[in-house]
Formats: C-alpha cells, sequence, structure tokens
C-alpha cells in the first residue's frame, strides 16, 4: 500500500491536477465571468498545457528539480496573477524538498507549507478575502493536522483535498478584495470564488492521483 510521495507519485500528482482543471476549464470560466473578465478557466489550461510539458520533458528524477521546472513553466502563462502565484507556490514546494527522494505524510505537509510561505511573501490576500488563498491556507493546514495525527501522504491529501474544497465552496458568500471583482463590492457575493475552485481541483487532483496508485 502507497505511503510515500517518490518521484513516480508526484509525476501523477501533477497529473491529476492537470486532468482535473482541464476537466473544468468551462466552469471556471463561467465563474471569472462574474466579477472578472471569463479568462480564467482559458488561463488555467493553458498554465496546465506549460506543467504538462515540463514534466513530460524532465530528465531528473530529482524532486526539486521537477517542481522547479513547474514552477517556471507556469510563470510563463499568460493571463494576469494567476501564473506567477501559482509559480511562487510551486518554488516554495521545490525549496522544502531539497534533498529528499521520498515524502511521508509529515514532509509532504512540509512541502506544502513551504509553497505557502513562498507565495504568502508575494500576495497580501488572506482566508476571508475570496482568493485562491480560502482553498489552500485550509489545505495546507489539514494535511498538516493529518500528518501529525500519524496519516500516511495519501491520507494527509485526501484530508487536504477536502479542506480545498469547503474552502473554496465558502467563498461563495465572501465579497471579493482582490482582482477585478472587488469593484463589484457586496455584488461579487453568490458565486464561488475562480481562483479558490481552481486550486481546489488542484488538490482533489492531487489526491486522486494518489488514491489511484498501486
Amino acid at each position: 500500500m502507497l505511503e510515500t510521495i517518490g518521484h513516480d507519485e508526484l509525476v501523477a500528482m501533477l497529473h491529476g491536477a492537470i486532468e482535473q482543471v482541464r476537466a473544468n476549464q468551462q466552469t471556471l470560466g463561467k465563474l471569472d465571468s462574474f466579477g472578472g473578465d471569463g479568462d480564467h478557466g482559458t488561463t488555467m489550461a493553458r498554465g496546465m498545457g506549460l506543467i504538462e510539458k515540463a514534466v513530460d520533458e524532465a530528465t531528473s528524477r530529482d524532486l526539486k528539480a521537477l517542481l522547479d521546472g513547474v514552477a517556471w513553466a507556469i510563470m510563463g502563462v499568460d493571463g494576469g496573477a494567476t501564473g506567477p502565484l501559482l509559480g511562487m507556490l510551486f518554488l516554495g514546494m521545490a525549496e522544502a524538498v531539497e534533498g529528499k527522494d521520498a515524502l511521508d505524510g509529515a514532509t509532504a505537509a512540509a512541502m506544502f507549507e513551504g509553497g505557502l510561505a513562498s507565495l504568502q511573501k508575494h500576495t497580501k490576500a488572506q482566508v476571508g478575502d475570496k482568493t485562491m488563498m480560502d482553498a489552500l491556507v485550509p489545505a495546507v493546514e489539514a494535511l498538516r493536522h493529518a500528518a501529525d495525527a500519524g496519516a500516511d501522504a495519501p491520507a494527509a491529501l485526501e484530508a487536504a483535498a477536502a479542506a480545498a474544497d469547503q474552502g473554496a465552496q465558502a467563498t461563495t458568500d465572501m465579497q471579493a478584495r482582490f482582482g477585478r471583482a472587488r469593484s463589484l463590492g457586496e455584488g461579487s457575493k453568490g458565486h464561488p470564488d475562480p481562483g479558490a475552485t481552481s486550486m481546489a481541483l488542484i488538490f482533489k487532483g492531487f489526491a486522486q492521483a494518489l488514491r489511484s496508485s498501486p
């Protein structure tokens, strides 16, 4: 039974995230049309294409090198702040796994904590602001809680995915404080945030990939 995340599992996780975003591209675009310009789905799909290319072209089995490649790839996507922010997330994750060739629950939690810390250096958005942070922060916290309780990596990612989904759904009743939707004020309420939704989809893809691993 799978208990740790190695190179092959990390590749599977990335492909799982790619599949989830692609399958929900239209939904993400529709959500973005309520307060933005409706291109979030397209931007995320392009970003996933760049990640896929980076993963497929990677020549090293080093975890840090893989995540570094993913980070720099998605930074190159056009479409506002999405690419740079996700890039900083993956760069932080890469730094956290330097020298490691397999991740258990605790080191998987540390990987995502490193990504979150890196991202927080480049955005002032917090939980409650109706952004990707509303899914990411609870996901990382749930992952750490599960790991500290003795969960292996797959179980910890399951907990993270559930928390990310709950966080994304909670943005429905929030007023946007960042991005174009901020100008709508109270009118930004009533729909989940597209950034939080895409982050939840990424964690869902991560978790499903580990669940299906032998």
